[in-house]
Order: C-alpha cells, then sequence, then structure tokens
C-alpha cells in the first residue's frame, strides 16, 4: 500500500504535449471559378449551356439534383439508374449498415433507463440419494445508472451523429452507383455509335474498292490503286470486334451495376441509341450550397460531431460512476406455494464507482478521442477541398470539351463533302486515287473524334452533377445543430484546451 501511495505523485506530473495540429477554417469560393467562362464559351459555340444566367435557367439545388439523370431524356438510362439504386449490392449493403446504425443507437439509448430483469429457479437437494426437500424461487431485479455527469447521453449522442452519418454515407454510395451507371451507359451508347461509323465509312470503302477494280480492268488505274484500296477497307474492318468487345463488357458492366448476371441485359440494350444530353440551363448554386449538397461532405460533417460526442464521454468517465439497484424475491417449498404463503425476500443496494489509481488510463482515453477528433477535422477538411476541386474540375472539362465538339463538328462536316467531291473527281479520273484514301482516312477519323467528343460532354454533365451532390435525397439526413463548414475553427479550443497526456511513470 505504502508503494503504491508513493507512486501516485508520479503519476500526477506525468505528462506529453499532444502535437499540435491545425485545424485551418475551410472558407469556399465566393463563385465558381469556371462557370461563367463557361456559360459563354458555350453560347458562343451554339451547343447550349448547363451552367449560365439566362432566362428559362433552373437552380441547381439539392431538390433538382434528385433524380438528375432525367434531365437526360433518356427512358433507358432513367430505368437503368432507378434499378441500380434498388438492386446493386453497394447501396443495398449501405443500407444495411444504416439499419445497423439505428439499432446500435437504440441500444446506447438504452443505458439512460432502468434496467428490470426477472428471475425463477427450482432446487431439489438430495443426502445420501434421500430428499431432503424441494425450494422454489422467483423474482425481480432492478438496477438504474443515473447519468450524473452526461458519459451516457454522451454516447447516445455520438449514436445519433453516427445514425447520421451512416445515412450520408449510404447517399454518397447512391451518388456513386448511379453517376457509374449514366457514365457506362454513355460510354455504350458511343461504342454503338461509333460502331455504325465504322459499318458505314466500311461500305464506303467498299464501293470506292469495287470502283477501282472496274476502273482497274479498264486499264485506267494500276493493280496499285486497288491493292491501297483492299488495305484501307481491311484496316476499317478490324475496328469492328474491337467495337464490338467494348460494348459487349460495357453491357456486362451496366448489368452488375444493377444486381444482375453479365448477360441480363444483352437484348435490352443491343439496338442502338442516341447519345444523352441535357438539354436547358442550370445557373450554378454557390460554392458553400453545393458543399452542403455534397452526402461526402456531410457525412465527413457528422463524423466531426459523433467525434465530438465521444470526445465528451470520455471526459464524463473520468468522473464516479452512480448505481442504484434492487431485487424482490417469493420462495417457497411448493410451486403452489409461491402466489400464497411464500417468503417475501428483498434487498436495495446503491454503490459509487470512482477509480482511484489506473494508470492514466482514462485520462489516456480522453486524449485518444481528442486525436481521433483531430483526426475527424481533417478527414471533413479535406472532403470540403475535394469537393471544390470536383465542381472546378467538371466545369472546365466541360467548358473544354464543348469547344472541342463545336470544332470536330465543323470538321466532320467538311471531312464529309471532301469524300464527296473526292470520289466524283477520282471517278471521271480527274485526281488520283491518293486523294481519295486521304479523305476517307480524315472522315473517319473525324467522325470518330466528333463521337468520342460528344461522347466526353455527355460524360462530363453527369461528372457535374456528381459533383454537385447530385442523386441522393439530402431530407433522409438530419443536419447537426450547426453546421461545421462555418465553425470549424470555432471548435477548435476545445482540442487545444487539453495539451497533455500521460506518459509511462518516470522519476
Amino acid at each position: 500500500m505504502v508503494g503504491l501511495v508513493s507512486l501516485l505523485p508520479l503519476c500526477a506530473c506525468t505528462t506529453l504535449k499532444l502535437p499540435s495540429a491545425a485545424f485551418e477554417t475551410v472558407e469556399p469560393p465566393v463563385r465558381w471559378e469556371s462557370a461563367d467562362a463557361l456559360a459563354t464559351n458555350v453560347d458562343s459555340a451554339g451547343t447550349g449551356a448547363d451552367t449560365g444566367t439566362g432566362a428559362g435557367a433552373a437552380t441547381v439545388d439539392a431538390v433538382s439534383l434528385v433524380s438528375w439523370w432525367r434531365r437526360f431524356d433518356d427512358p433507358q438510362l432513367v430505368a437503368l439508374v432507378e434499378l441500380a439504386l434498388a438492386a446493386n449490392a453497394s447501396v443495398l449493403g449501405a443500407q444495411a449498415a444504416s439499419s445497423q446504425a439505428q439499432a446500435l443507437r437504440v441500444v446506447a439509448a438504452a443505458a439512460l433507463w432502468p434496467q428490470l430483469g426477472s428471475s425463477a429457479s427450482a432446487r431439489r437437494a438430495t443426502v445420501d440419494g434421500d430428499s431432503t426437500g424441494n425450494s422454489f424461487q422467483a423474482g425481480l431485479d432492478a438496477i438504474w445508472a443515473p447519468d450524473v455527469f452526461g458519459a451516457a447521453r454522451a454516447t447516445v449522442d455520438a449514436s445519433d451523429a453516427a445514425v447520421r452519418a451512416s445515412a450520408a454515407s449510404l447517399g454518397d454510395v447512391q451518388v456513386q452507383i448511379s453517376a457509374e451507371v449514366a457514365l457506362n451507359y454513355i460510354l455504350l451508347r458511343s461504342a454503338q455509335a461509333r460502331l455504325v461509323i465504322a459499318g458505314e465509312s466500311l461500305s464506303s470503302q467498299l464501293e470506292t474498292l469495287q470502283i477501282t477494280r472496274w476502273r482497274e480492268q479498264a486499264g485506267l488505274v494500276t493493280a496499285l490503286d486497288s491493292e491501297q484500296a483492299r488495305a484501307a477497307a481491311a484496316q476499317t474492318r478490324a475496328a469492328l470486334p474491337v467495337l464490338q468487345t467494348s460494348i459487349s463488357q460495357t453491357g456486362h458492366a451496366l448489368s452488375l451495376l444493377t444486381g444482375q448476371p453479365p448477360a441480363a441485359l444483352k437484348a435490352q440494350l443491343a439496338a442502338a441509341g442516341p447519345l444523352p444530353q441535357t438539354g436547358g440551363a442550370l445557373v450554378m448554386s454557390i460554392p458553400a450550397e453545393t458543399l452542403r449538397q455534397r452526402a461526402d461532405v456531410r457525412a465527413a460533417e457528422l463524423q466531426v460531431a459523433a467525434a465530438l460526442a465521444r470526445l465528451g464521454q470520455a471526459e464524463a468517465q473520468r468522473w464516479p460512476t452512480f448505481s442504484i439497484g434492487g431485487s424482490l424475491s417469493l420462495s417457497a417449498l411448493t410451486l403452489g406455494a409461491l402466489t400464497n404463503g411464500a417468503s417475501v425476500l428483498g434487498s436495495l443496494l446503491a454503490s459509487v464507482n470512482w477509480p482511484v489509481i489506473d494508470g492514466g488510463a482514462a485520462r489516456a482515453r480522453m486524449f485518444a478521442q481528442q486525436a481521433a477528433l483531430a483526426q475527424a477535422r481533417q478527414v471533413y477538411r479535406a472532403a470540403v477541398l475535394g469537393a471544390l476541386r470536383d465542381v472546378e474540375d467538371a466545369l472546365a472539362a466541360l467548358q473544354g470539351d464543348r469547344l472541342r465538339l463545336a470544332s470536330l463538328d465543323e470538321a466532320a462536316a467538311a471531312a464529309n463533302v471532301a469524300v464527296l467531291l473526292a470520289r466524283q473527281r477520282y471517278s471521271s479520273g480527274l485526281v488520283d486515287f491518293q486523294v481519295v484514301l486521304e479523305t476517307q482516312r480524315a472522315q473517319i477519323t473525324a467522325q470518330d473524334s466528333q463521337a468520342r467528343a460528344s461522347a466526353d460532354v455527355s460524360g462530363d454533365q453527369v461528372r457535374l452533377f456528381k459533383a454537385l451532390g447530385g442523386g441522393w435525397r439530402v431530407k433522409s439526413v438530419v443536419a447537426v445543430a450547426t453546421p461545421v463548414i462555418h465553425t470549424l475553427a470555432d471548435t477548435s479550443a476545445d482540442i487545444s484546451a487539453a495539451t497533455t497526456v500521460p506518459r509511462e511513470a518516470t522519476p
């Protein structure tokens, strides 16, 4: 005992500094850098805009973004996304995790209330094989631990935040899956369009090959022209299996995303369809509002709230815990006597538990939670910065790809005219076959690039909706009382107030 008492001063004065962490306030910008440039460039290109300030434009908000895929006006895309949200394995797993968090919250809340249990027993005693009598007992046991210092309440608060964070995480999975379905669907339609372009180019080259053979038979050209025409047609034909493979694999990916076997959608997606494009303009919401719409930012924010509650729990656990218990039981020699003439036994117990020496474990747990809070805050900060970058990247990509598409539209139109002129002049003997080959190659390249660029624009539109936080219902998550977006610096004092943690006792 004397030795234990002598260790108390050593344990009390032994501390180490908690590493300082920067808790900078994340101040979202007032406006998006690329929004105005995108609207201006798109308007001048005449291809329609997703952003802008024109009349009739719809404001991007949480409600309008819930089912953003409907803006593409493609029933097939709508059906695939909604099927994926209902049957995708990742979505169903996130739903199960959300249900688990809700159940654990109920478990945590139960600790605030008195616990009542019942018991019953029957005993038969013998001595040397002879019965010495029977006894029966039934009773009730109750216990209640008053939450004097708020440890149980803090646990419930942490569970509440965990429930909302789990719901936000489910929303983030829905955002990811809906965007993944749309991107794969766009890739499928793009591959189908490119397959059609390649098939039409092949037909044109085969016609040119036939004309070349007729001219060779007439002695107007040499075999060189025929072989060049045949080589060009073979090269185009070689691209067809690659595109067909891409179509098959993309269909398999869509089947997997919708929770089905790989070939389940083969017949449904076999027919080529138009590439989905959004119509109309959207007025971009301010960055701060976009952050509130993002499921991943909301989840990170709620994780900070949960970490704060766990810190309060750890602090409360350093103080005494109290409990009040009691039992009431009936005891009798026969089962029937339990209801008439049984002995009544009762007891009442009050207790207090306050560890005197724990080697600094309680204080270390508190500082461990402080470190966990610091981590949660930095994860939140990274989520905010990442969200801002995603939107700016999507706007910049959409701006550049729309300008590129406008130029490729012009190039494809010019290449189509050039091919017609070259074939007419070649048939008339005014140009050699090399001109025909060059114009055909230019046409195929321009048309394929045009199809790729059009798919890139559609994909950029999907990524923009995703970056803006579309694809989940914000109302499914109850926001924390004070948004962390504006209070990262305000609560940093909660961490920096305690700057020491226990260390091994040293003399």
